[in-house]
């Protein structure tokens, strides 16, 4: 289990480097996120506020600290009694978006983990499934029942995506991360101060 701890402590500080604050002030040489609506140090504040450079590095960095210690975790998976591996990688899927949501150098204050979300669940790579899973919610609730504002997409698009996974055929560690990563998603949902629009459903046949 020292080994998934490991990787577990490593993902949780890469997910702490929030990206979108430092190309901020790289590029604007100011907090870019202070002055935004919801305060969220992501990749659509950092396009918003910093501009295209800022958005896309920030785009990269946060899918990557999520990708690579999944990636290295699982290139480098020691051959063990099936359950540990099972229970300690899951503790590494969700430990960068963990750091990211709640990180340890912003006083606990971070972003609602999205992109980084897709790093972790790519660093499964070849087995992407739950990118795939999680990318189909978000299409589907934006263009055959779309759900607005945003804030209610992103509800809609973890939960639909956790109960999808929950019933698939897909590796343990898999299902039980992501349970973990969209109640840490969901958790910070709940936690924003973002002044929130009524929530609307439409279907495309409607439109």
């Amino acid at each position: 289990m020292a080994y998934y701890m490991a990787f577990m402590i490593l993902g949780y500080l890469t997910g702490s480097v929030l990206s979108a604050r430092i190309f901020g002030r790289l590029f604007r040489h100011q907090d870019i996120i202070s002055g935004t609506k919801d305060g969220n140090p992501g990749t659509a504040n950092a396009f918003l506020e910093g501009g295209f450079l800022c958005g896309i590095l920030t785009l990269i960095f946060d899918v990557l600290k999520g990708f690579l210690p999944v990636f290295l975790c699982v290139r480098l998976e020691p051959s063990q009694n099936p359950q540990p591996i099972e229970f300690g990688l899951a503790l590494v899927l969700c430990a960068p978006v963990l750091g990211h949501i709640f990180p340890l150098f912003y006083h606990f204050q971070g972003g609602k983990g999205i992109a980084v979300t897709f790093g972790c669940l790519l660093g499964l790579f070849p087995h992407i499934y739950g990118a795939e899973v999680l990318a189909f919610s978000f299409l589907f609730l934006s263009f055959i029942v779309r759900v607005t504002p945003h804030y209610f997409r992103t509800i809609a698009a973890y939960l639909l995506t956790m109960t999808l996974l929950l019933f698939a055929k897909e590796r343990l560690a898999l299902r039980i991360g992501f349970l973990m990563i969209g109640c840490l998603v969901l958790i910070r949902m709940h936690l924003s101060k973002e002044e929130k629009e009524a929530c609307k459903v439409r279907v495309l046949w409607m439109h």
